[in-house]
């Protein structure tokens, strides 16, 4: 398919909150960069597929299989934003074709699913690139590119709070099983691990975790089924150069002011990232290189910058600060240049990877190595 100058044709295979927030973003992406638009929908829920051909300007195809889309000859490309348990059977339907694919993350629930995907991708022509929109959010964005470039000298740590509201309802509420989602650190904080990996430049070593569910869901019952989806918890992440990460997460702290901040120290200063303020500040130790002694006392605030970081380019904000719009720009111009993804399949399985050994230092009280968890060369 030569798509270099001409219209891409989109399929969205799911049309819950995700599925929609994409048609937002597809729409919103316009005429950029030859253009998009939504051809066809897929989604087995009548209500989720009403709701999103309100949404289209110009109606699509619909269907109720997702395999009926993907033979329809409709699309260039498939976004994949069903339940989590449910991607590792659209991505064996989809991977069989030649589309390019956005999977939502989490990429799977199990690692033998995510194993086997990677496997049957092998050797195809579209591209699968893994939805880990986290890391185009502007301020994170700019933080990246400065702690990357030695704003800060050598990375030593990097912690991520997210304090926020209880998971959102859904179609049947599918998301308050942890076999449906893979669990809350890899449903909600997949992303996060991704992005500790990425600001460090490492692939992680181990993990320990500790968490539970003490306040969300405590009394729901689904046909007999007691909600298990953890609400709190708090995950160290080690990395083979001595590098550590952290992640503090409540859900149940929704009267937070920036719910979401992400803090970046290395040996010569501190970046940090606010959200929804959409605030970077970025601070330097006193007199380091001189004398590698103690500088301004903390708490001061001397000599902090403190900026509104905003890309104008961003059309559509959505649910995501651009960030969406952002992945979604990228996506589409790597299938016109014919670029691999940029978040790809072993990627993404990584990120799953990590949450997954978080779930079981906590179920077994004890630091779990990834190379229990993920195979030998990864």
């Amino acid at each position: 398919m030569n798509a270099s100058n001409r219209t891409l044709r989109y399929g969205i295979i799911g049309c819950g909150s995700m599925g929609r927030e994409h048609i937002e973003n597809l729409w919103a992406l316009g005429t950029e960069q030859g253009g998009a638009q939504v051809t066809a929908i897929a989604d087995p829920h009548a209500a989720s597929r009403e709701a999103a051909l309100a949404l289209c300007r110009e109606r699509p195809q619909v269907f109720e299989d997702h395999r009926e889309l993907l033979a329809s000859g409709l699309c260039d490309a498939v976004v994949i934003a069903t339940p989590n348990h449910t991607h590792v059977a659209m991505l064996r339907d989809a991977l069989a074709t030649d589309l390019h694919i956005l999977v939502e993350k989490p990429l799977v629930t199990r690692m033998d699913d995510g194993l086997e995907i990677v496997a049957r991708a092998a050797g195809r022509t579209g591209i699968v690139w893994v939805a880990q929109e986290y890391r185009y959010m502007p301020p994170v964005a700019e933080m990246i590119r400065m702690a990357h470039g030695g704003a800060v000298g050598r990375l030593h740590q990097v912690a991520i709070r997210e304090h926020r509201e209880p998971f959102y309802p859904k179609v049947g509420d599918w998301n308050r099983f942890s076999a449906n989602t893979g669990g809350t650190l890899v449903e909600k904080c997949c992303h996060y691990f991704n992005l500790m990996d990425l600001v460090l430049r490492e692939r992680p070593l181990r993990v320990f975790a500790s968490g539970g569910q003490r306040v969300n869901h405590l009394d729901e019952v689904y046909e007999g089924r007691r909600s298990d989806i953890l609400d709190s918890a708090y995950a160290i992440v080690e990395y083979p150069s001595g590098a550590r990460a952290m992640l503090d997460l409540c859900m149940f702290a929704e009267n937070s002011v920036d719910n979401e901040h992400i803090t970046v120290v290395g040996d010569e200063g501190k970046l940090e990232s606010l959200l929804p303020a959409l605030t970077l500040r970025h601070s330097r130790r006193e007199d380091w290189g001189r004398r590698q002694a103690w500088g301004q006392p903390s708490g001061t605030a001397k000599g902090v910058s403190v900026r509104r970081v905003w890309d104008t380019g961003i059309k559509y904000a959505g649910h995501h600060f651009g960030a969406s719009f952002i992945e979604h720009q990228r996506f589409a111009a790597a299938i016109r240049a014919g670029r691999p993804a940029e978040i790809g399949l072993e990627e993404g399985l990584r990120a799953v990877a990590t949450g997954l050994a978080a779930h079981k230092s906590i179920d077994e009280g004890r630091v779990v190595a990834l190379s229990e968890v993920l195979p030998a060369g990864w």
